[in-house]
């Protein structure tokens, strides 16, 4: 008898609970809580303030517009020459007539440096400098022509800047069997004049080069 009891109060057990987890006691207050309408309306807080915002993959933050310069050419000083007393007075009246600024250029006085070479001649006639260039040739001395009227026909076996370099060359050549070979002045110092542009910035260079006629070089 008692265990009869005990399978009513069982299957009575399970009879409200089936019914309470589907809900079919709601309607007494009695039921699982779901979270679903009206209960989950009813705990937002102001769901009408709520937006969505929207992005754009394609919008991307504004660069700032580049500043940078572009590479700007400093003043420098700038020469061309040499020239000789009548060019020197030409470009002194071009440069004069052309109306640039003052002190914007000058002519210097100056001075070509001697020219020294190890020469050979004069010889009699063009047969002779030839056969002189033969033996030199043979013993494997290069030659070129002299450039001074005052020394053709003959041969230079080299050019130099100093007279002791060219001692130093005839003494080589020397003790290599050449003879009757001396060191003489090729072209002597010579008065010049050069141009000189101080400060010359691009416009000034576009003006001046037509007047000089000869290239402008750093100083």
């Amino acid at each position: 008898m008692l265990v009869r009891t005990a399978a009513l109060v069982l299957l009575a057990a399970n009879a409200v609970y089936f019914g309470w987890s589907q809900g079919l006691l709601a309607p007494l207050g009695l039921g699982p809580d779901t979270g679903s309408e009206p209960q989950r309306l009813a705990q937002q807080i102001r769901p009408e303030a709520l937006r969505v915002a929207q992005t754009s993959s394609a919008a991307a933050p504004a660069e700032p517009a580049s500043t940078a310069a572009g590479p700007t050419t400093e003043p420098a000083c700038l020469r061309a020459g040499p020239f000789d007393a009548a060019q020197a007075d030409t470009l002194r009246q071009a440069l004069a007539g052309a109306d640039l600024p003052e002190g914007s250029w000058a002519l210097d006085a100056t001075a070509t440096p001697t020219r020294w070479i190890v020469y050979m001649g004069k010889y009699a006639d063009a047969d002779a400098l030839e056969k002189k260039r033969a033996e030199l040739r043979a013993l494997r001395v290069e030659t070129a022509p002299v450039r001074p009227a005052a020394l053709a026909p003959g041969l230079s076996l080299g050019v130099f800047t100093t007279a002791a370099g060219a001692q130093e060359h005839l003494a080589q050549l020397t003790r290599r069997g050449v003879r009757t070979a001396r060191v003489v002045p090729e072209t002597p110092e010579q008065a010049v004049t050069q141009l000189r542009l101080p400060h010359a910035d691009e416009a000034l260079r576009a003006r001046v080069q037509p007047l000089a006629g000869k290239p402008l070089t750093p100083c």
